[in-house]
């Protein structure tokens, strides 16, 4: 969906599709260079993850396995619960395997921290992080963060797996959503 199907939905363009993609191929590389040679395992965050973790793995140019995970710290609104669940969990065992989480952004903290504890609790031989937006102002757990997209501001984005009520996440560029539409 091109932005100006919504475009009275939205405030501004923060990242155009061309620089998304831009930007994946650079961690491409960056991660890359890390684990070259070493036994890889991505593991995307549904549902939001998954045009980050696609366009990630298509700009490696090494075999990476992919894997998926589904939890939740939001239920229907727009504010983190403070719990987390697992809703689906790793196919794959990562017991002594490097492991890159892959998101598409993070506010809180919470949820990746927790996340990172729980799979480091695998026996994995690293657990990484790779986030596509993180929101500074927004952390309330700290959280390490070894590739990081962009930095934005507290504000609240649609676009590119990012959404509201299950919308927007088509959205080819990502754009700061207007107030009138979820207020």
């Amino acid at each position: 969906m091109d932005v100006d199907h919504v475009e009275s939905d939205l405030v501004s363009v923060l990242f155009t599709e061309a620089q998304i993609q831009a930007r994946l191929a650079e961690l491409a590389r960056e991660i890359e260079q890390d684990y070259e040679g070493k036994d890889l395992v991505i593991v995307g965050i549904l549902r939001g993850a998954v045009m980050v973790m696609a366009d990630l793995a298509r700009a490696l140019d090494r075999h990476v396995e992919m894997d998926w995970m589904a939890v939740s710290s939001y239920g229907s609104g727009t504010k983190s619960s403070g719990v987390v669940r697992i809703l689906k969990d790793l196919d794959a065992d990562i017991s002594g395997r490097h492991v890159v989480i892959v998101d598409e952004i993070i506010d809180t903290g919470l949820t990746l921290s927790w996340l990172t504890s729980n799979l480091g609790s695998r026996n994995p031989a690293s657990v990484e992080i790779c986030t596509l937006l993180r929101k500074p102002e927004a952390l309330t757990m700290p959280v390490e963060v070894k590739y990081v997209g962009w930095d934005i501001p507290n504000h609240f984005v649609v676009g590119y797996g990012l959404d509201f009520r299950e919308r927007y996440r088509n959205l080819r560029d990502i754009a700061t959503l207007a107030p009138h539409v979820y207020s």
